[in-house]
């Protein structure tokens, strides 16, 4: 028997701190309750008192809930081809496009906000993915498409425009975890590997970022140590795109001896490898980014890259990856111009579309402009690259630029689309998100703006000046 006081009131009318006095005998104030399920019973009786009877009812389809614009599901036509950019590309670009967009609007459009809620992956998308003749991208033979660079860029802006999260899936599959193999694997792993991923039957990811090596990637920490028959990795890897389900995983690591970063292929499931999901993402949530963690992870001498022998032999890959990041945020960019010229002509107020007032009409005539500036940058910098032209700087600054430039075009799209700027369901607010952590990966808008800088000037500003025991004043 448990004596309870007067300020014991609130517990003895059924709080959960009465679960431990299940089964016992209470008095307070001359009430004597019998507590057999006390905790949960008055509890559960507590809560129906103050919910509704239809609090618990599914959501209202948006269509019904909100019938005067269409949502994203029905996803809208392209509009944002004001210049006609479309005639600067071959017909084998053209058919690219057309391809992957009609792709995209029938089977993701649809299924996308309910993934990126619930920040799962639809598996069952792969393999229609890899039927598309895209995955791959510019590598040429082993059973890959062979695009050219700018065709790869307009498979990634397309994807992209409906989904940024299924474009750094192909991204991170294509242009690091392939394209590494392709640039630095031996004719062996090529033949072996890039079949089977070309067609995703197969899925790869890259990891070189750690906890604590972020933007000074180079100074990355986890080790490979020689063994007899092979190697023995041992580190961390953070934020590494489709590395939970990842069939190969692309590994940088310090090789002991040479103090030199080296690249392997890593099998899932290999003793001592665990990746584990990163939860509570604002943006591109459909990704499953992971921790990984090597504990005296096995890799045989068959499975190290023999081309990856130094951090400088991973900048023949950035270079491709950074373009098609590049074209990432153009994708999204036209994705949320196409939903906002087709809202502002539907939703109406104060008796007339959206579209009609001036406002409105100047911030979606600036967010078209960005559009175009942006796409002709990352064609530009697609012919230098095609060329032999391109410098690391002007890779940077077109990544950091347009990246820059699509966030403003979201936040802008944010404000047309006003309540409905904050929802999913009319992309913009998703598509908000999806570019913050496109504006921060692949280099942060700092980092690739001193890249640039470095190039135009002469003088690298990475690493603060030393400092210095006392002051010259």
């Amino acid at each position: 028997m448990t004596v309870l006081s007067s300020t014991d009131r609130d517990i003895s009318k059924g709080t959960h701190d009465c679960v431990e006095l299940r089964n016992q005998k209470c008095i307070g104030n001359e009430i004597l309750f019998e507590v057999f399920d006390f905790g949960i019973g008055l509890v559960d009786e507590a809560e129906k008192k103050v919910k509704s009877s239809y609090i618990d009812l599914p959501a209202m389809d948006v269509s019904v809930a909100f019938p005067q614009a269409t949502p994203a599901s029905k996803f809208p036509p392209c509009t944002s081809d004001y210049y006609h950019f479309n005639e600067l590309l071959t017909p084998e670009e053209q058919a690219v496009r057309k391809r992957v967009r009609e792709f995209m609007e029938k089977e993701v459009a649809p299924i996308m906000t309910e993934y990126w809620e619930k920040a799962e992956f639809p598996f069952h998308i792969i393999p229609k993915l890899g039927a598309l003749g895209i995955v791959g991208g510019s590598i040429k033979g082993y059973g890959c498409p062979g695009l050219s660079i700018t065709a790869n860029a307009i498979a990634t802006a397309e994807i992209s425009r409906v989904d940024a999260s299924c474009g750094t899936f192909n991204l991170v599959h294509t242009s690091l975890g392939m394209l590494t193999i392709a640039l630095c694997g031996s004719e062996e792993q090529k033949h072996k590997y890039l079949p089977s991923l070309a067609q995703m039957k197969t899925v790869t990811c890259w990891a070189l970022t750690e906890p604590d090596n972020g933007s000074d990637a180079s100074a990355l920490q986890t080790t490979a140590t020689k063994v007899e028959g092979g190697w023995v990795l041992t580190g961390q890897k953070r934020w590494i795109g489709n590395s939970t389900f990842s069939d190969l995983l692309i590994i940088l690591a310090r090789n002991t001896t040479t103090n030199q970063v080296n690249g392997f292929i890593v099998k899932k499931d290999a003793p001592g490898l665990t990746v584990t999901k990163i939860p509570n993402k604002i943006g591109l949530r459909i990704v499953q980014n992971g921790d990984i963690l090597l504990q005296n992870v096995f890799v045989p001498d068959e499975e190290r890259l023999p081309g990856l022998n130094s951090f400088q032999d991973t900048s023949k890959v950035l270079a491709v990856s950074r373009v098609m990041v590049a074209w990432q945020p153009i994708g999204v960019s036209m994705g949320v111009y196409d939903m906002c010229h087709r809202y502002l002509k539907e939703r109406k107020q104060f008796g007339a579309p959206l579209a009609a007032f001036q406002i409105n009409q100047q911030k979606l005539v600036k967010m078209l402009g960005n559009v175009q500036a942006m796409f002709l940058m990352g064609w530009r910098l697609c012919k230098l690259y095609e060329s032999g032209q391109m410098t690391p700087g002007q890779a940077s600054l077109g990544k950091a630029w347009i990246s820059s430039k699509a966030r403003e075009t979201a936040s802008l799209g944010r404000e047309l689309l006003g309540g409905n700027g904050i929802v999913g369901d009319f992309l913009v607010a998703k598509a908000f998100c999806d570019l913050e952590p496109i504006y921060t990966y692949e280099g942060t808008y700092d980092i690739n703006t001193l890249v640039t800088a470095r190039e135009v000037t002469g003088i690298a500003s990475f690493k603060p000046a030393a400092s210095r025991s006392r002051s010259r004043l």
